[in-house]
C-alpha cells in the first residue's frame, strides 16, 4: 500500500497552540508532526503550504444546529417573539417542509459552516411530517458530497397539542415509528471508529414535545448501541414552569428521572440551573452546547458556562437554528460567546483563547470525540485557516485575538480529514450562486 502524501502547513501567522508555531505536517487524514518556531519536518515532505498570512485553528466544531431553519430566517411570523410563542408561530410553517427543502437547506447550512471554519457539525432534526421520513438520510448524503464531518441526531416529537405539547399533530410521530427509525439509522450510518465522518445520536426534541417514556426508551437504545443523547433543556423559564406542571419536577430532576444524567448526554442551551443542579450535571459529565446568539435573540438568558465547566461539564458552542440566530457562522458565534459571557463573568475570565477552546475541544467533548478539536499528533487533520486582510483587521495587533475581537467572518482555507474543502474562500466543487437561488425560491414558498 502506497504511503499517503505529506503536507507541511508552514509557519502560520498565529495558532491556538504555541507548540505548532512552525506549522504542522499532515499525512492522509491525520496530523503526524507539530513544529515549533524555526523547526523543519523530521522527514522530507511532498508538498508545502505557506501559511505566513494565516491564523491556523483546529477546525471549529458546531455542537448544535437545525439546518432546515435556514429556510425561515427572519420569518415575518416569528419576529420579536420569545421561545414558546416563536415556536408556535413557526411549527405550522415547518410542517410544510418537503425532501427538496431538506436537501437544499442542509447543503446551504453546511456550506455556510464550512466557510466560517467549521469542520464538524451536529444537527438536530426533529420534524418528520408525512413525506419527510427520510430526512436524516437526505442530510447524510449532502454531508458526504461536501466532505463535512457530521453528527446527525435523530430528533423526535411525540407530544402534539392534543397531548398537551406545543407542536401541531401533523409534525409528531408515534413512539414506535420514532424508535424503529432511530435504530435503522444507527445500524446503517453510525460509525464509532476514530476519524469517522458520520455519527448518529438520538435527540428527543425537548420536555415539552416528547413523552417521558420516549426519553427513557431513547436512553436505553443509546446504551444498547453506544451512541450519544441530545436534547434542548433549561432554555427558558417557560420550560421550567412546563416541567413543574407536566411532570411535577424541574428540568434537571426530569432529566435524571428518565435516565439521561450521564456523560452520554449533551444539552442545548443549559441556561436556567441552580447551584445544586450545576453540581449534579458536572458530576455526571453532561455536556452543554452554549448558543449565545439564539439566547440573545430569543431573550432566553445567559448560560452559566464557567460554573458548569468548573463543576465538570464539557462546554461547547453551537450556532443553533438559523431561524433563531439568524445565521450559521461558527467564527462569528465564537465572538458572540465572548461578548455575552463577559457580561456574566468579566473580561479577565472570558478570554479569546477560552471561547476558541469551547468551539474546538469543548464541542468535540460534548459530541464524545477525542480525535478532533485539537492541533496534536494523531488527531484528525481538520483545520481552519483565516487571513487578516479584510478592512476590520487593519491596525490589529495580536493576530489570534484579532480573529475574535475584530470579527472574522470567513475562512480562507478549510481542511477536513486531510482534504481541502475550502480554498481561497470558495467551497470546493460547489456552485454557490445556484445553491442560493434554489434556497431563496424554496424559502419564498414558506412565507
Amino acid at each position: 500500500m502506497q504511503n499517503p502524501k505529506t503536507l507541511w502547513i508552514k509557519q502560520p501567522l498565529a495558532t491556538l497552540d504555541p507548540a505548532c508555531a512552525g506549522g504542522l505536517v499532515v499525512a492522509g487524514d491525520r496530523i503526524i508532526e507539530l513544529l515549533v518556531a524555526g523547526q523543519s519536518p523530521a522527514t522530507p515532505v511532498d508538498e508545502v503550504f505557506d501559511a505566513r498570512r494565516h491564523v491556523m485553528l483546529p477546525g471549529l466544531v458546531n455542537a448544535h444546529h437545525h439546518f432546515y431553519q435556514t429556510l425561515t430566517r427572519a420569518h415575518p411570523e416569528a419576529l420579536n417573539k420569545e421561545l414558546f410563542s416563536w415556536l408556535v408561530s413557526l411549527y405550522p410553517v415547518w410542517a410544510r417542509l418537503h425532501p427538496e427543502m431538506v436537501e437544499v437547506s442542509t447543503q446551504l447550512a453546511l456550506s455556510e459552516l464550512l466557510l466560517s471554519g467549521c469542520t464538524t457539525a451536529s444537527d438536530h432534526h426533529y420534524l418528520f411530517p408525512a413525506g419527510l421520513e427520510d430526512a436524516i438520510d437526505i442530510q447524510l448524503a449532502q454531508a458526504e458530497k461536501l466532505g463535512v464531518r457530521v453528527h446527525l441526531t435523530r430528533g423526535s416529537m411525540s407530544l402534539g397539542q392534543e397531548q398537551g405539547g406545543l407542536p401541531p399533530q401533523s409534525t409528531v410521530q408515534s413512539e414506535e415509528t420514532i424508535l424503529a427509525d432511530s435504530e435503522r439509522l444507527i445500524r446503517r450510518y453510525h460509525n464509532s471508529d476514530d476519524g469517522a465522518m458520520a455519527r448518529v445520536a438520538l435527540a428527543p426534541c425537548s420536555p415539552f414535545s416528547v413523552s417521558s417514556e420516549l426519553m427513557r426508551a431513547s436512553a436505553r437504545l443509546a446504551e444498547q448501541y453506544d451512541v450519544q443523547l441530545h436534547t434542548h433543556l433549561a432554555e427558558t423559564h417557560d420550560e421550567t414552569e412546563f416541567c413543574l406542571k407536566m411532570f411535577g419536577m424541574r428540568p434537571v430532576d426530569y432529566l435524571e428521572s428518565v435516565g439521561w444524567l450521564s456523560n452520554r448526554a449533551w444539552l442545548a442551551h443549559g441556561i436556567h440551573f441552580d447551584e445544586q443542579e450545576i453540581r449534579r450535571l458536572g458530576r455526571a459529565g453532561v455536556g452543554i452546547a452554549h448558543c449565545p446568539s439564539s439566547n440573545m435573540l430569543l431573550a432566553s438568558g445567559q448560560c452559566p458556562t464557567l460554573d458548569l465547566e468548573a463543576a465538570g461539564c464539557p462546554i461547547g458552542i453551537g450556532v443553533d437554528g438559523s431561524a433563531s440566530n439568524d445565521g450559521s457562522n461558527m467564527i462569528m458565534e465564537v465572538r458572540q460567546a465572548l461578548l455575552l459571557q463577559r457580561l456574566r463573568y468579566g473580561a479577565r475570565r472570558i478570554t479569546h483563547q477560552k471561547v476558541l477552546d469551547w468551539a474546538t475541544r469543548g464541542s468535540a467533548a460534548c459530541l464524545g470525540r477525542e480525535d478532533i478539536g485539537e492541533l496534536a499528533v494523531g488527531k484528525q487533520a481538520d483545520l481552519a485557516l483565516f487571513t487578516l486582510d479584510d478592512i476590520q483587521f487593519a491596525g490589529a495587533g495580536d493576530p489570534l485575538a484579532a480573529l475574535v475581537l475584530c470579527g472574522a467572518r470567513q475562512a480562507d482555507r478549510v481542511m477536513v480529514a486531510g482534504k481541502w474543502r475550502v480554498s481561497n474562500g470558495l467551497v470546493e466543487g460547489l456552485d454557490l450562486e445556484a445553491l442560493k437561488a434554489r434556497q431563496r425560491a424554496l424559502a419564498a414558498t414558506l412565507r
